[in-house]
């Protein structure tokens, strides 16, 4: 396995227009509908609202991405916690790309069900229910980082970190709110897998994952192609 890649910047700003650039060429040179699974959080929004901007999205061919989630609060669709109402609002209701490319988590009835439903779109887009590490399910799996270390709805010391056959999974008495994510097998299911992190909240937890401590969760996540690490210099000081 490919050792991760790290690019280092000196604000929010610089990381979020590398990340742009980085996507639009990257959607540019993959042939064919191009899988991207999105993360929530106040990190990537600024990214989201770059790519809906005229000078971006008309370079990005929307007919041809598909938009997925690596996780999601079971909150209404119009909630302010919503992951996918922030990307509808920052990106999505901005651009081009048909409404049956858009592929939020469902979250109404019960949690398990709801995780259930969305393997189900999964499977039926990857044309199979067991994954094939030489045909990834995503071309771009984004994703990000609390201060904890975890990542997705993956949490520290959580039973789903052990999950090794679903591909989503309800998460229960973690947070507040229940919520669905994807487990480890689907993230890693992915040509790149891609890293955002900024803030100094972040640098101990950040600094734990580096070092390859196994208890917190975003040091658990490897992808069928390539981990590349975005960060701001001010969550990254000393690596």
């Amino acid at each position: 396995m490919a050792s991760p890649t790290t690019r280092i910047f000196d604000n929010r700003q610089q990381m979020v227009e590398a990340c742009a650039a980085w996507l639009v060429n990257r959607i540019a040179q993959t042939p064919g509908r191009f899988a991207i699974a999105l993360s929530g959080g106040s990190t990537p929004k600024p990214l989201y609202a770059l790519l809906a901007t005229p000078d971006i999205s008309r370079r990005i061919p929307w007919d041809r991405v598909h938009v997925f989630w690596g996780d999601e609060r079971c909150v209404p669709a119009d909630h302010p916690d919503n992951n996918a109402r922030m990307a509808r609002e920052a990106l999505l209701s901005h651009v081009p790309i048909p409404p049956a490319n858009i592929h939020a988590i469902p979250t109404e009835g019960e949690p398990e069900a709801a995780a259930a439903a969305y393997q189900r779109t999964l499977q039926d887009f990857y044309g199979a229910s067991t994954l094939d590490p030489s045909r990834p399910l995503f071309d771009v799996n984004l994703l990000g980082m609390g201060d904890d270390g975890h990542t997705a709805s993956l949490f520290p010391g959580a039973p789903q970190l052990d999950e090794a056959s679903a591909w989503v999974v309800a998460v229960r008495n973690q947070k507040p709110e229940t919520r669905i994510t994807l487990t480890y097998p689907a993230l890693a299911s992915a040509r790149t897998v891609l890293f955002m992190v900024e803030g100094a909240a972040k640098q101990p937890a950040l600094t734990r994952v580096f070092a390859g401590d196994s208890a917190l969760p975003a040091a658990r996540v490897h992808a069928d192609g390539e981990v590349i690490w975005y960060l701001d210099r001010s969550a990254a000081p000393g690596l």
